[in-house]
């Protein structure tokens, strides 16, 4: 397992972006209806979901076993800034789909803050710093694979490179959520611990609600907005459903990534990606510490 000591140096920066949507167009994936819709239905969680993950680490900074450690902190710091920064470029994102018509948009992100509510069902069994924070950490896991398998599948980005602005805005927020996956685990780890005990249980019970809750809530707002379209047939969302879930879609080719996060010795940064962000960083013309 990769050790805390291991991550001293693995800081990264706060990009702070403004990207400009005026132009923003309806199917702004490739013209395709399923991939934008089901695209915009994963942003419709995200300013409301990255505040939770803020508000989740942010409360246990202080922590006796985490306040004085340097490293740490600032990685902290840095992963506030981020997740403030995706909660406002998904919300300009989102309102600028709101005028074709998607008014829906508003109430999804909403709605994403009535879905993280069902953490409460657990509140008399652990603290609530606990269980946000276990949350946190299986969300984190599960929005890290989901970026790694977008920067790494051709197809989808030739897609996506069909609006260059946009291009750029996803791949900008999945290298920033590889970057910082570990930040809210290691807070976790040094707070509770991860591989035994309550501290593992909550660990697991975080992301089989995670995976429950965001599978099922991101498929309905994807109907949503096809139903808002009076485009529910199959011929317009079919495509969509097979570039993740089918049998090498990026959310199945992720699964067993996905299983490792049930192994009580598991961390997020046992799977290497430091070649790929590098990689990446230099074609979007990033700078790095």
């Amino acid at each position: 397992m990769t050790s805390l000591q291991d991550l001293s140096t693995n800081r990264f920066p706060v990009r702070r972006m403004d990207f400009d949507f005026a132009e923003l167009k309806q199917y702004w994936l490739n013209n395709d209806v399923g991939l934008t819709h089901f695209m915009t239905a994963l942003s419709a969680f995200f300013p409301v979901g990255e505040r939770f993950f803020v508000d989740s680490v942010r409360a246990l900074r202080k922590h006796p076993n985490v306040a004085d450690n340097v490293d740490l902190q600032a990685q902290i710091s840095a992963f506030i800034g981020q997740e403030a920064m995706h909660s406002k470029e998904h919300h300009a994102m989102n309102m600028k789909f709101a005028e074709f018509g998607y008014e829906d948009i508003a109430w999804m992100e909403q709605a994403t803050a009535t879905v993280l509510k069902a953490r409460f069902i657990f509140k008399p069994l652990a603290s609530m710093d606990q269980i946000n924070l276990a949350a946190t950490c299986a969300l984190e896991h599960f929005t890290a694979l989901l970026a790694e398998q977008v920067l790494n599948n051709p197809k989808f980005l030739s897609e996506l490179e069909s609006d260059p602005l946009m291009f750029k805005m996803w791949a900008w927020h999945a290298i920033e959520e590889t970057e910082h996956k570990a930040v809210a685990y290691d807070v976790y780890q040094q707070v509770y611990g991860t591989d035994k005990g309550s501290a593992y249980v909550w660990r697991v019970v975080g992301i089989i609600m995670a995976t429950v809750l965001i599978l099922s809530a991101q498929t309905y707002f994807t109907a949503r907005l096809l139903r808002k379209d009076g485009k529910l047939s199959p011929k317009y969302w079919l495509h969509a459903a097979n570039t993740f879930y089918g049998p090498r879609g990026m959310f199945t080719k992720s699964i067993p990534h996905f299983l490792d996060y049930f192994r009580p010795s598991f961390h997020p940064n046992d799977h290497d990606i430091v070649q790929m962000l590098k990689d990446w960083k230099v074609k979007l013309s990033f700078s790095d510490y």
